[in-house]
């Protein structure tokens, strides 16, 4: 979920593709569900292969015609975190796809009993779980195409938060831990202010400042760019 304090401009819902300069992944950025949270979806033409990282509702829809288009197999759901607007379209995915689902342990409960959640948001939203097939931790790499990608575990925001970094690329997909100018909110359960500040400054500042950003709402931004002028957490 995105920061209490920053309104950010709704983005119509659109595929805007960017090409990897380093190999054959493009990255898909689809603004999806009740807040237009950001999906990204991964695809490499030559492989015939796509990742989803988070699934906004009503995600499906949108991603299908690119993955038929291409003729490209969903192989994996990469869950930066388990807030609802991150997963509410995760269960529609893997039943269409049978996508594996990593995930970070933390947020086991908000995953898999999404209901949870309709507590402290005060409202029914239709929430179904879904299971998670492989635990992520920081520290841990996966692969991707043909590229290696770290695995950092960013707390705070929400306390399975992770971010998957694609250093070949020079670019990170951080969920909510951080926005252009602003940072997640820190006061749902499980949320810290300190331990984000913590988070962002140990494990995003210390990426190399021409980083892309690829947060789970609004524009793309950069490491360099957040270190000198983010006003919640200054470097």
């Amino acid at each position: 979920m995105q920061a209490a304090s920053v309104t950010f401009e709704l983005i119509i819902a659109e595929t805007r593709e960017f090409q990897m300069a380093s190999h054959s992944m493009n990255v898909h950025t689809i603004p999806s569900g009740l807040i237009q949270t950001n999906a990204y979806l991964l695809t490499d033409s030559v492989r015939k292969e796509a990742v989803l990282v988070d699934a906004p509702g009503e995600i499906w829809p949108k991603i299908k015609p690119i993955l038929e288009s291409e003729d490209l197999t969903l192989s994996q759901l990469w869950i930066t975190h388990g807030h609802w607007d991150h997963t509410q379209g995760g269960a529609e995915v893997v039943r269409e796809t049978g996508a594996q689902v990593l995930a970070h342990v933390a947020d086991q409960v908000l995953i898999e009993t999404p209901e949870v959640m309709e507590g402290f948001m005060g409202e029914k939203l239709g929430l179904e779980g879904f299971a998670v097939n492989q635990w992520v931790a920081g520290g841990d790499t996966l692969t991707c195409f043909g590229a290696t990608v770290e695995v950092r575990h960013v707390p705070g925001h929400c306390p399975g938060n992770v971010m998957f970094v694609f250093a070949d690329d020079v670019m990170a997909l951080v969920g909510d831990a951080i926005f252009a100018g602003s940072i997640g909110r820190t006061d749902l359960p499980g949320g810290s202010f300190d331990e984000l500040a913590a988070s962002i400054r140990t494990q995003i500042y210390t990426l190399a400042d021409e980083t892309k950003l690829y947060p789970g709402h609004g524009p793309v931004t950069t490491v360099g760019i957040e270190k000198q002028s983010n006003p919640h957490v200054p470097a």
